[in-house]
């Protein structure tokens, strides 16, 4: 018996691939993805007022079709694994474009180190409100994308969804969409709730959760987890909407400097998420009434782990700035990347107003209702 390079794992002499990462023996190989994981998901993307991703279903691999030969000269079984060199499938969600309107779009990527991208997103425009939302799949767990994707798309399907609030007071509109992103957020850790008893086993799959809902100039944003959501003006006044549910953030809150929290081993642990054992599903929403044009942006933390605070992303906005929120999305994807890449990487745009860069605008108001957990999870 020997261990694998890639993972760790017993190995014998005989095996020429690690029954739990799939890396070739005897080399440092990228691990691929575990023992039992599904082929790959399929997602659709429709247009106009439609929801942006129809549907993302796993399922086994069926051998006999076109492509079901590899390179090399093998063939791909029912778990999209080449029967002699290992290679995966290709998957199409390694790296996902979606383009609903010139004011919203999101592109997500598995990044350079991750052997499949375990982030989700969906979007919707209804109503004339745009509707966005990300969920990283908590990489300790068991086939945590399953999680991420049926969240996100329960929540998406409530908050596109949802009747126009019958009243213009800000207060009241603030209240009537916090409650429908409670809700969202309920119905998503139904959703992965759903997801856990599929896959089974002792380490259910879950996820983080963050959205936006759009309307006119309000700002509504949940979030569980440490996915985050920022407002990104084009006159550079930039906010950061959600507050990490993480080890960091309570112990900054306890009086450690942020630069020495964020160095801890347990840097990357989140006390809330989303699954069939979350201490508490209820999302922390916070309302942003914008006075200028700009973006939200609503993304994993394999981006911000890059560029955390919100005016140093304004700036990287505004360098990589076009006016198309695909492009601009897949700039800062391929930046993260280029900055080393080491998770997966999501980030969705929903436009505010037009694509001009207005005169200073005035402080805007922000309210932010708390919630917390003391547990905590490696993400």
């Amino acid at each position: 018996m020997s261990a694998c390079a890639g993972c760790g794992a017993a190995v014998t002499a005989d095996d020429q691939f690690c029954e739990s990462c799939g890396a070739a023996l005897g080399t440092a190989g990228t691990p691929r993805e575990a023992a039992g994981i599904s082929a790959p998901a399929r997602v659709s993307a429709a247009t106009g007022s439609e929801v942006a991703i129809d549907s993302a279903v796993t399922a086994a691999h069926e051998p006999g079709a076109v492509d079901d030969r590899c390179a090399c000269g093998g063939t791909f079984d029912r778990d999209g694994w080449c029967d002699r060199c290992g290679r995966r499938l290709p998957n199409d969600r390694d790296h996902l474009v979606v383009t609903i309107s010139a004011g919203l779009a999101a592109v997500s990527d598995k990044g350079r180190h991750h052997p499949r991208n375990e982030d989700a997103f969906a979007l919707a425009e209804s109503g004339g409100r745009s509707v966005a939302v990300v969920c990283d799949g908590v990489s300790s767990t068991t086939d945590p994308e399953t999680a991420a994707v049926a969240a996100a798309e329960a929540a998406r399907d409530v908050l596109s969804a949802a009747s126009p609030p019958e009243t213009r007071s800000p207060a009241a509109r603030v209240e009537y969409y916090s409650d429908v992103m409670t809700t969202a957020a309920h119905e998503a850790n139904d959703a992965a709730c759903t997801a856990a008893r599929k896959v089974g086993g002792q380490n259910p799959p879950s996820c983080t959760f963050a959205a936006a809902i759009v309307d006119g100039d309000l700002v509504v944003a949940g979030w569980v987890g440490d996915s985050r959501v920022y407002w990104l003006g084009d006159d550079r006044a930039a906010l950061q909407l959600s507050i990490d549910d993480s080890w960091v953030s309570d112990q900054v809150d306890h009086g450690m400097p942020r630069e020495q929290a964020e160095a801890d081993p347990l840097s990357h642990s989140i006390t809330r998420w989303l699954g069939a054992d979350a201490p508490d599903p209820t999302p922390t929403c916070g309302s942003f009434a914008a006075t200028g044009a700009g973006w939200v942006l609503v993304c994993s933390d394999g981006l911000w782990n890059y560029c955390s605070g919100a005016s140093d992303l304004s700036a990287l906005v505004e360098k990589f700035e076009t006016g198309d929120p695909t492009e601009l999305a897949s700039r800062l994807v391929d930046w993260a990347n280029e900055q080393g890449g080491h998770d997966n990487i999501t980030a969705a745009l929903v436009r505010v107003g037009p694509h001009d860069i207005p005169e200073p605008a005035a402080e805007s108001a922000t309210t932010i209702t708390d919630a917390g957990s003391p547990q905590t999870r490696s993400a």
